[in-house]
C-alpha cells in the first residue's frame, strides 16, 4: 500500500513538472495561440492580430496594481492604435458581467476577452497579477513584465523597439522586477 501511494505521489509530482515546463512561453519564441471570446461574445484569436504589436494583458477586476496600469494601457493604445498597438486585456476567471461592469466604468476602448478557465494563463505560466507579454509584429514574444506596473511611457518604448514596420527585431528581453 505505501509503495503504491509512493508511486501514484511520484507520478503527480512529474505529471506536474511536465505540465508547468509545457506551458511557459519563451521570450524570443513564438507567441501561444489564444482563442477567447470577448465580452460580446465574439471569438478573438491572436492570430488575427498578426502584423501589429500586441500588448497581451492578464488582470482581474479586483487585482489594485492590474486597475492601477489599466489608465496607462488605455492612454498608450489611444495613441499608438494608429501605429499598429493593439492591448489585449485576458480577464482570469471572473463573470462576464463583472468585467463588462469594471471596462464600461472605467472607460476602457480596448479589446477585453475571457479566461474563464485560466488555461491561457496557465499557458503563458502566469502565476501572479498583472503580468504582460509584448508580441511583435511576427507573434513572437518580446517581452515579459510581471512584478512591476506598466506605465504610458514603458509601452511607448517597448513598442518603438519591437513594434517599427520593417524593423529588424533587436533581442528579446525579459523583465521581471
Amino acid at each position: 500500500m505505501r509503495q503504491r501511494l509512493t508511486i501514484i505521489l511520484g507520478g503527480v509530482v512529474m505529471l506536474g513538472l511536465f505540465g508547468m515546463a509545457s506551458r511557459l512561453p519563451l521570450v524570443g519564441g513564438p507567441a501561444p495561440e489564444i482563442a477567447l471570446k470577448d465580452l460580446q461574445g465574439q471569438e478573438v484569436r491572436l492570430s488575427d492580430l498578426r502584423g501589429k504589436v500586441v500588448l497581451l494583458n492578464f488582470w482581474a477586476t479586483w487585482c489594485k496594481p492590474c486597475k492601477e496600469e489599466m489608465p496607462a494601457m488605455q492612454a498608450a493604445y489611444d495613441k499608438l492604435r494608429d501605429e499598429g498597438l493593439v492591448v489585449l486585456a485576458v480577464n482570469e476567471l471572473e463573470d462576464v458581467q463583472r468585467v463588462a461592469e469594471h471596462v464600461r466604468s472605467h472607460g476602457h476602448t480596448f479589446p477585453v476577452v475571457m479566461d474563464h478557465d485560466n488555461r491561457i494563463a496557465n499557458r503563458y505560466g502566469v502565476v501572479g497579477l498583472p503580468a504582460s507579454f509584448l508580441i511583435d509584429r511576427q507573434g513572437i514574444v518580446r517581452e515579459r513584465v510581471s512584478g512591476s506596473l506598466l506605465t504610458e511611457q514603458r509601452i511607448a518604448d517597448m513598442v518603438a523597439r519591437y513594434g517599427a514596420m520593417g524593423a529588424s527585431a533587436p533581442r528579446s528581453a525579459e523583465v521581471m522586477k
